[in-house]
């Protein structure tokens, strides 16, 4: 996002965790805009967006590891407010004169006892300006910790606010530099009042006013679409989700005709997906588009493909061929947009110098063939999931597409473990319209988040009627979550769930055997590949 129309912002440096994402999540929450960076580019991060704060996050990481993460001396030396969580403490306490031990090690004037992981309680020991209107003085509050280090030594000019009985130095403040050190993870739903906490860093501690809202984003993001694109010409792909959709409907108001929507029609959609999708645009917007019918492209070439990073690569390749064709048909485009969103950035990239790892890679991440002469416009790239679907709610968008469980890119062929066929696809889909239907009809669509079938490669035994059957295998996947990056299983009842697999194996030809995943993530992914 262009820095000059952001009122205010904060700049999240990423020394590698897991949930650094949440940090993020949390700051928007309290209305201020945020922006992850990992270390090695945070100096970057920092010139270009004009933070009112700064955020160090987790790591798994040790600070007194030979190589590990450190923050630019530069965010330092600005003067402005810093908040450290839990790596993020304890490598500003190292780089700023104190001293961080690993857990296994103890001294003389050693307070901690080392490690502390899972639910902790601290005790405030100080009044401080990010407890303002949160915490009081002996108060015990619940947290939760995850640390295998320990600060035995604050650095100059800080002191301890709070204490837990595993970490003398729960949270330490240096009010006036305004730098502040949490042991603890304020960004986990595992710790109650953390949510407020960051709200008084970022609003309080930072003077950030809280004033983000969609539509002032929808009105920036225009202003900037219009100056990127000028007067000259878009292709934007439907995938038939959520995502493409807003992005589309964003851009047609910024640039109208300009714009021309292009819906690959993989066969890799749900049941009666791609007759929605080009009934929306057709009929309820007047958006130029053109349907690609590939269905034999795609299938053809996943032919005895079975490796899922195998079939994203492929399905994103031929996604890109399909559009150079396209615009070629069109008289050429200089633009092509993607429903990307800040998760699929995440999630895509090994922070270079860092530890965190590339989980799988996206189809819409990652940049385009060089022989295409076409720069990406990729309005949502900052927003998360539910922000994605309150900014369609915003443009007008109707509530039952707005409210649609996310879908893949790759479509069915990342639900479909093993090579993907036009059967299986069949099959598949069959069951997961059986699976939705019954969800919706229980009245539990939008307490989920996501809930889809896969069709697993293995095959059972069974018995219908009098004859043995062998079939597949059909697995049920429901989660809660508020952004993707994290996520809790659904809990059915178990006779919902008895039902849909009674549906499912007697109505659905080729499965015989429904199992429920009961996976959260992490350790798991919400897809299956």
């Amino acid at each position: 996002m262009d820095p000059a129309h952001l009122p205010d912002s904060i700049l999240i440096v990423d020394f590698g965790s897991q949930v650094t994402q949440l940090i993020a999540r949390r700051v928007r929450e309290a209305g201020v805009y945020s922006e992850i960076a990992p270390f090695t580019l945070a100096e970057e991060a920092f010139e270009r967006l004009r933070p009112k704060g700064i955020i160090l996050s987790g790591s798994p990481a040790g600070v007194p590891e030979e190589g590990s993460p450190r923050a630019p001396q530069a965010l330092f030396d600005s003067g402005l407010p810093i908040l450290g969580i839990c790596y993020g403490q304890q490598v500003m306490t190292h780089q700023l004169g104190g001293e961080v031990r690993p857990g296994h090690e103890t001294g003389p004037d050693d307070l901690s006892r080392g490690g502390e992981f899972g639910r902790a309680f601290l005790t405030v020991a100080e009044d401080c300006k990010l407890f303002d209107g949160l915490w009081q003085v002996g108060e015990r509050h619940q947290v939760w910790m995850s640390h295998g280090d320990k600060v035995t030594r604050f650095a100059p000019g800080f002191r301890i606010v709070a204490t837990s009985d595993g970490a003398p130095f729960a949270v330490i403040a240096d009010e006036e530099r305004h730098y502040y050190g949490t042991q603890f993870h304020p960004e986990v739903v595992h710790t109650p009042d953390g949510g407020r906490l960051l709200a008084n860093f970022v609003r309080h501690v930072c003077g950030c006013a809280g004033d983000w809202t969609m539509a002032e984003f929808r009105k920036t993001k225009i202003e900037e679409i219009r100056a990127q694109v000028g007067d000259r010409r878009v292709l934007c792909g439907l995938s038939g989700g959520v995502d493409s959709a807003v992005a589309a409907v964003l851009i047609h108001e910024a640039i109208g005709d300009q714009l021309t929507c292009v819906f690959v029609d993989h066969g890799l959609m749900r049941m009666g997906e791609a007759e929605q999708v080009v009934s929306l645009f057709r009929n309820s917007y007047n958006i130029p588009l053109v349907h690609v019918d590939a269905e034999e492209l795609f299938l053809g070439g996943l032919a005895g493909v079975t490796d899922p990073e195998a079939k994203r690569k492929f399905i994103g390749k031929t996604f890109i061929d399909v559009f150079e064709a396209e615009a070629r048909k069109i008289g050429g485009a200089d633009f092509l947009a993607q429903g990307t969103l800040y998760p699929d950035v995440i999630e895509s990239v090994s922070f270079t110098g860092g530890p965190s790892v590339t989980i799988k890679s996206h189809h819409n991440v990652g940049g385009l063939p060089e022989r295409m002469n076409m720069a990406l416009v990729e309005p949502l790239r900052e927003l998360f999931k539910d922000e994605v679907r309150e900014l369609g709610r915003e443009l007008g968008l109707p509530e039952a597409f707005v409210g649609r469980h996310p879908f893949p890119g790759p479509g069915l062929a990342i639900r479909i473990p093993g090579e993907v066929t036009r059967e299986r696809c069949d099959i598949l889909r069959k069951a997961d319209a059986l699976y939705l239907e019954e969800i919706r009809a229980a009245g539990l669509y939008d307490a989920i988040w996501q809930a889809f079938a896969v069709l697993l490669p293995v095959r059972t035994v069974g018995v219908m009627g009098d004859s043995r059957t062998y079939d597949n295998v059909c697995a049920l996947r429901a989660v809660t979550s508020t952004d993707g990056m994290t996520a809790d299983v659904y809990p059915f009842d178990p006779h919902f769930l008895a039902n849909v697999a009674t549906r499912i194996v007697n109505e659905v030809k080729g499965i015989n055997r429904v199992v429920y995943d009961y996976t959260s993530k992490p350790p798991g992914t919400i897809e299956w590949e």
